[in-house]
């Protein structure tokens, strides 16, 4: 401003506050159409099977949409500002869960398992809202690196203690009562390398010799947490559970990645996981089985012998088609063993078709964007290593079960996210939902001029 030649400055008034919307109410919409969506698969079950509506179909939508009622209203109050994808997508992935169940449970009436399915999910949903509620920062798990690795360690040792299921010792089983440590510890596994490589990524990524143009960082700085990795992969392999293994080695090597920013990790992740494949599937006769089963999925129709849980998994694939034979209409259940747990996405192929596996990998992968979006979001390296870790996990999971289950790769023991049996998986992946829906919330926030993350 000028006056009587002489110019005035004034300072720039401040750029007004941006408010990004909640969307609170597009989460409950959401919502909504996931328990409608559930309910109308369990209803069509019952009319497939018994030409009638189940009568439990009230029960079932009424408690499924309280569970996520408040579920919903913990996320409104706790964390306004979080992704509204987040819970829709657990709540229709695990309704989904549990109608598939329930259709199995109807062809094995001396093994019901949706009944416990549904205590678990309610367990899970009930962890979902004190995560929510309580942890009001995610910088808080960063101080609590170390006991999560010494906790993660404890319950991938203790199975060793019990009596090995089915060839495999990752159960622990007391009075009719069992849970699966492994599916805990990933977590805080993710929690731990998160915090490591927070404190320590200028050191992995500029310390240390360089060799074939990768620099490599000193034993002081890297040895601690590959230590932590050799003994949860060297436990998991000692209890004949390749497939967690496989999952913290993917764990590990994403977020040395991500921690890092060189592309030189994910080549040597590929090649050790190629060269212990090889080393694992030659030396140890139950994977080498696997293997073979994988190479010659029909080898034993051939023999005369019949055909075996893969063969049998790829029938059922074929028998879908493109639209599904329809809900309750399908004979997966000639899978035997592991039909609700490991192979429970070849009901869903059989019964829903190639368009029902595409929508069922549409949430998965809307479920990984939004976590990663949410670590793209974030300021502090811990929260955006976390959620990269986080949503890691369910990627890995899906890709090595759906790939197992398939034929592409050879198959190991995991569970399907929300959809297979399994109480302990349920309750883990509705933690990790509660923690991206909680570090969504951060990311957001930073961008909110009211009320901005220090």
């Amino acid at each position: 401003m000028s006056k009587a030649g002489t110019t005035v400055a004034r300072a720039d008034a401040p750029a007004p506050a941006v408010r990004l919307p909640r969307r609170r109410g597009i989460e409950l919409s959401l919502i909504v159409v996931a328990v409608l969506l559930s309910v109308y698969g369990y209803c069509a079950v019952g009319l497939a099977r018994h030409g009638t509506v189940p009568p439990g179909a009230v029960g079932y939508g009424a408690g499924l949409g309280v569970l996520a009622l408040v579920a919903h209203l913990a996320v409104r109050f706790r964390a306004p500002y979080a992704d509204p994808l987040l819970l829709p997508i657990g709540v229709l992935l695990n309704g989904l869960g549990l109608v598939l169940i329930y259709r199995l449970d109807l062809e094995t009436p001396g093994d019901r398992a949706a009944p416990a399915q549904l205590v678990w999910s309610t367990l899970g949903v009930a962890f979902f809202i004190v995560i929510v509620v309580l942890l009001r920062d995610h910088r808080v798990l960063q101080r609590y690196a170390y006991v999560c690795v010494a906790a993660a360690l404890g319950l991938l040792i203790l199975p060793i203690l019990f009596p090995a299921v089915n060839g495999a010792r990752i159960w622990v089983r007391v009075a009719g009562f069992s849970i699966q440590p492994g599916e805990f510890a990933k977590v805080l596994l993710a929690v731990f390398f998160a915090a490591y490589l927070a404190a320590n990524r200028g050191a992995l990524a500029y310390a240390g010799r360089r060799v074939w143009r990768m620099q490599l960082p000193t034993g002081r700085v890297l040895g601690p947490i590959v230590a932590v990795w050799l003994v949860s992969v060297g436990v998991l392999v000692l209890e004949r559970d390749l497939g967690t293994s496989l999952l913290f080695f993917g764990l590990f090597v994403v977020l040395l990645y991500v921690a890092t920013g060189r592309t030189g990790w994910i080549a040597v992740g590929l090649l050790l996981a190629a060269l212990g494949a090889v080393a694992v599937g030659w030396l140890e006769p139950h994977v080498h089985s696997r293997v073979e089963d994988w190479l010659h999925p029909f080898a034993s129709i051939e023999a005369g012998r019949g055909p075996n849980q893969l063969s049998q998994s790829l029938f059922a694939f074929a028998a879908g088609g493109i639209t599904g034979t329809g809900l309750g209409l399908g004979h997966s259940v000639l899978i035997g063993f592991a039909v609700k747990s490991d192979f429970i996405l070849a009901t869903a192929g059989e019964e829903l078709g190639l368009a029902g596996l595409c929508a069922i990998f549409l949430l998965y992968g809307l479920l990984v964007e939004r976590g990663y979006r949410a670590g793209l979001a974030l300021r502090d390296p811990f929260g955006r290593l976390l959620a990269v870790g986080l949503a890691s996990i369910v990627a890995l999971q899906v890709f090595v079960i759906a790939g197992g289950v398939g034929g592409l790769i050879p198959l190991t023991g995991m569970a399907m996210p929300f959809l297979a049996q399994g109480g302990s998986s349920v309750v883990t992946n509705w933690a990790i939902v509660a923690l991206l829906v909680r570090l969504s919330d951060s990311a957001r926030r930073t961008y909110d001029g009211t009320k901005g993350t220090p």
